[in-house]
């Protein structure tokens, strides 16, 4: 399953490839095979990806799910000027072979939404969680408000984000993606249990990274 963030950029990718693909008659044969060659694995790994496997949505009460899949990257206090309280940063590190699209980590209602322009650090450059570009999303239950960020990276220069401000949205659904590898951070409250730890790897959708 193909996602359809990522249909343009496979369109763009088909077309580009098959234009190569046309004047490499004009080469050599062997300069002709080792251009079709490298464009057939780079249509290869567009489409793996921008695959878009389903997931199995945990059937369990007060759970904050992984947003992205990757590897957790920090698991530590975190400090905001505009909370009243403690805080908790977890950061997820997608790399290009990860599945990119990601989902809702708890069902409430869309209270921030907001694009910050910026810098484009490598993503396991922590100075990228407030320096680089990044779609910033507070989801709000009544019970737990939950913070977190699309953030680019240095070869991810591509948020989508179908989320509009002040729509309810459910736990697990997809609602956009980051385009060749990034990162996204969640501020949780310090009263949110963790059940994750650095190291740790995550699924969209399916992994439990939090209980309240």
């Amino acid at each position: 399953m193909l996602t359809s963030y990522g249909y343009s950029t496979m369109i763009k990718v088909l077309i580009l490839a098959m234009v190569l693909s046309a004047a490499a008659v004009l080469f050599p044969t062997w300069a002709e095979m080792t251009i079709l060659v490298a464009l057939g694995a780079i249509i290869l790994f567009t489409l793996y990806f921008f695959r878009d496997p389903e997931r199995s949505i945990p059937n369990e009460q007060r759970v904050i799910l992984a947003p992205a899949d990757g590897k957790i990257i920090l698991v530590q206090p975190y400090k905001q000027s505009c909370s009243s309280g403690p805080l908790t940063l977890i950061s997820i590190f997608m790399s290009p072979f990860n599945v990119h699209v990601n989902r809702i980590p708890v069902s409430g209602k869309v209270t921030h939404l907001r694009y910050c322009p910026g810098k484009f650090l490598m993503a396991f450059d922590h100075q990228s969680t407030e320096n680089n570009e990044r779609m910033e999303i507070g989801i709000d239950n009544g019970e737990i408000e939950v913070r977190f960020s699309q953030v680019s990276g240095f070869l991810a220069r591509r948020i989508v984000c179908t989320l509009q401000s002040g729509e309810m949205v459910k736990i697990g659904k997809r609602f956009g993606m980051i385009k060749f590898g990034s990162r996204v951070d969640l501020i949780l409250p310090a009263s949110a249990k963790v059940a994750v730890q650095r190291g740790e790897t995550t699924r969209a959708g399916e992994t439990v990274i939090a209980r309240y």
